[in-house]
């Protein structure tokens, strides 16, 4: 038997996951992967993963979730791994990956203020980091250290033959098929800006929270005065301009 699990949208924290359900936006936090882990009682783990990255700490503690379990993981790739994404899809025994799709790994990024001392720190804090990431490529593929550092300086993006050639993945799927059925859209990470974070937790204190798990119909029939207006179209178009430090 398999337990099959998402890594869907923005990898986010675990407090920030029910912003991103409000907002309907495909996101994933460890909590929710976790939970689903340690349920399966040791049978094969089948992690879907179609991301474009998000928050480097919560794609860590995955990437170590899926890692520290005792049964099989086995991580596919239908569309797209990319940042913190990319490092979750390492954790699997066996990574397979669409013929359609892609990985990609870049170098960790941040938002940094103060003197200069504020920002050497920040550059070294971000370089470390760098090469804690790339651990997971190193153990995953065989590459060295400084190869991987240089394809991250790059923001590198690897196509499902390059990815087998650098061992990062071990399968292509149905590469063998004579009628493989794909279609895919690669997408990017739409992580929220921290100030809309911040205005949604001081506008909910005050009113009712709205419950991820509440079907549409029921969210629809909440009176206006129980949550924020829906009208928030100015948000998206700042969801490029992140605040958190993201991978």
């Amino acid at each position: 038997m398999s337990v099959k699990i998402d890594i869907k949208g923005v990898i986010v924290s675990n407090d920030d996951l029910w912003i991103y359900e409000w907002f309907e936006m495909d996101a994933t936090s460890p909590k929710s992967v976790i939970e689903q882990i340690n349920t399966a009682n040791g049978d094969t783990l089948e992690v879907v993963i179609n991301s474009g990255g998000g928050s480097v700490f919560a794609g860590s503690e995955i990437y170590t979730a899926l890692k520290d379990y005792q049964g099989e993981v086995i991580t596919k790739i239908p569309s797209l791994a990319a940042s913190a994404a990319s490092l979750i899809a390492m954790a699997g025994d066996r990574v397979m990956i669409s013929p359609t799709a892609q990985i990609m790994i870049h170098n960790v990024s941040s938002v940094a203020r103060g003197d200069y001392r504020d920002f050497q720190h920040g550059a070294d804090f971000l370089r470390n980091y760098n090469i804690s990431i790339a651990n997971a490529y190193m153990l995953k593929s065989g590459m060295s250290q400084e190869e991987l550092l240089d394809l991250m300086n790059q923001e590198t993006w690897f196509t499902a033959q390059q990815a087998l050639e650098k061992k990062l993945v071990d399968e292509i799927m149905f590469e063998d098929s004579s009628q493989p059925k794909l279609v895919a859209n690669a997408g990017v990470a739409k992580l929220l800006p921290q100030e809309v974070i911040e205005k949604m937790r001081n506008e909910m204190a005050n009113g009712l929270k709205p419950q991820p798990s509440q079907p549409m119909n029921q969210k629809e029939q909440t009176p206006a005065t129980e949550r924020p207006n829906r009208s928030l179209s100015l948000y998206e178009k700042r969801l490029a301009h992140n605040k958190h430090r993201r991978f």
